[in-house]
């Protein structure tokens, strides 16, 4: 690692692929294709995923450990609101419905549920953490005329 990278720094890299329809690519080469339209995710729905993957990740690799889900649905919802002309998101709410092997390691895991997404909330899921403490988001703009690549 060169001694300029942050090694703090997340980012993503968002491309158009058409109107209203977007690729976003991390730098591992993952990527998920969003937007507005017939098969999409919106930007709203990916903000609830996140929401939900982080801390579905937090419960699922601790549990994971004593035993295997036989099933593990987290439901995550909100209303898009709209006050003085500006959307946002509230009442975020997440559902866990998760279910082990009755077994001994099952029934550990079981056990350790409530406890995990109580943490996740309050200490380790980054995305919902930042969402509720308000982040503030800054801008920078480059515009260009003409048939530009990259």
């Amino acid at each position: 690692m060169s001694e300029n990278e942050d090694p703090t720094l997340r980012s993503v890299e968002l491309t158009r692929t058409a109107t209203a329809r977007y690729t976003v690519r991390n730098d591992a080469g993952a990527e998920i294709e969003f937007g507005h339209g017939e098969g999409l995710l919106s930007p709203v729905e990916l903000l609830l995923a996140a929401i939900a993957g982080c801390s579905a990740i937090d419960v699922d690799t601790v549990t994971a450990r004593s035993a295997e889900p036989t099933s593990f649905r987290v439901a995550a919802t909100g209303h898009k609101v709209v006050e003085d002309g500006a959307s946002r998101v509230d009442g975020l709410h997440m559902s866990f419905n998760v279910a082990f092997p009755d077994t001994v390691d099952g029934r550990k895991a079981a056990g350790m549920v409530e406890r995990l997404v109580d943490l996740s909330h309050e200490k380790y899921c980054t995305v919902s953490r930042t969402v509720e403490r308000g982040t503030p988001v800054s801008n920078e703009v480059h515009v260009a005329l003409g048939n530009t690549e990259g």
